[in-house]
């Protein structure tokens, strides 16, 4: 995570510092700058431009960001480049003295509620939510999919299900996955039905619900008449092509296999190439375009992987990479699986297979 911290008085950069350090230990990228007439003299970097500039730079490129001050202040910072909750960073306001710590947006799917405990902790300071399902101790479809990291399709249907269970009205639950741990009370399970993903039979209660949550990797299944889809990423492809192969001709193959095995592109997580690939102008724009990591290989490497169902070997593609396969050996090694959900599909100059990480549902 990237957090980005601004103080207005000595007191506030005391507590930024520390933020700072704590943060930086847990791997996160964290930088703090001081405002104020005499900000030369507290002993952080001074933020040299206007506090709309800079807050402009951070909405764009960090993930979360404390003021450390008035909430005023924050509110009037923010105020013109907010734009909506599936892309705002998570806002927070600390007062100087570090008695309060304000979640002031993107609190679910930005993550501003959690991030509020923490730094909290860190501070000894008392976190101040007032998101109605956080305040109220009530399930939050949006923070379960961010801690999940679900991708969540509809934020309307997610606030009406927000709605509804602050009505004490329940919410239909229905997934591919195994769930592990306390369903919360909020939602019904409904029994699975045959489908794309090996649907699981779960044990069902409650009426049936009109509104309900699909986890699921087929977005386009809807066992509720309104249908809220959260998709994992656990998806992992491997890919092969030729040299000079545009995204776009890579994108046509992988949207076709995975809609043959109804997969949302949502799903994609990472893709696995062979070492030849790693500079592929084509692969690595498509990555970025699906926000996957791309990770390659060395034949070595590759040569090592194993599969349950053997692989399709190929003598144009051993005659150029020194393997038989390259595809399905990417898919299994990135995926750290034995077995393919789906073999090697070839078409234009372009080979894909896919790997399913393993997945639970944890509540």
């Amino acid at each position: 995570m990237r957090l980005a911290i601004i103080a207005f008085t000595r007191a506030g950069c005391r507590h930024g510092e520390r933020i700072r350090e704590v943060m930086d230990s847990r791997g996160n990228a964290c930088e703090i700058r001081a405002k104020g007439k005499e900000a030369s003299s507290w002993g952080i970097p001074v933020l040299e431009g206007s506090l709309k500039d800079w807050t402009r730079q951070q909405f764009a490129a960090s993930d979360a960001l404390l003021f450390i001050g008035a909430a005023g202040i924050a509110v009037r910072a923010i105020a013109p480049f907010v734009e909506s909750k599936a892309s705002d960073p998570a806002v927070l306001c600390m007062d100087e003295q570090g008695k309060f710590v304000i979640s002031l947006l993107s609190g679910h799917l930005g993550g501003a509620n959690e991030l509020t405990k923490e730094l909290a902790a860190i501070c000894g300071a008392v976190p101040v939510i007032t998101t109605a399902t956080d305040a109220g101790g009530r399930f939050s479809v949006d923070s379960f999919a961010r801690k999940e990291r679900l991708y969540l399709d509809d934020l309307k249907l997610a606030k009406q299900i927000s709605a509804e269970v602050l009505e004490n009205r329940t919410i239909g639950l229905y997934s591919d996955f195994e769930l592990s741990g306390q369903i919360p009370i909020e939602l019904a399970v409904r029994t699975g039905n045959a489908g794309a993903c090996s649907r699981h039979s779960i044990p069902a209660f409650g009426k049936q619900e009109d509104l309900g949550i699909s986890i699921s990797l087929d977005d386009s299944y809807n066992p509720f008449p309104r249908t809220l889809h959260l998709v994992p990423k656990i998806a992992v492809l491997g890919i092969g092509c030729k040299k000079g192969t545009s995204k776009e001709q890579i994108e046509a193959v992988v949207k076709k296999v995975m809609a043959q095995n109804q997969f949302s592109m949502h799903s994609i997580k990472k893709v696995g190439s062979i070492d030849l690939k790693k500079e592929e102008p084509g692969l690595r724009k498509f990555c970025e375009a699906y926000d996957a990591a791309f990770l390659t290989y060395s034949k070595e490497d590759l040569e090592a992987v194993t599969c349950e169902e053997g692989f399709s070997e190929s003598s144009f593609v051993k005659e150029v990479t020194g393997l038989g396969n390259v595809c399905e050996r990417s898919a299994l090694k990135a995926s750290g699986r034995t077995r393919l959900i789906q073999g090697k599909t070839a078409e234009n100059g372009v080979t894909v297979a896919i790997a399913l990480e393993n997945y639970v549902v944890r509540f």
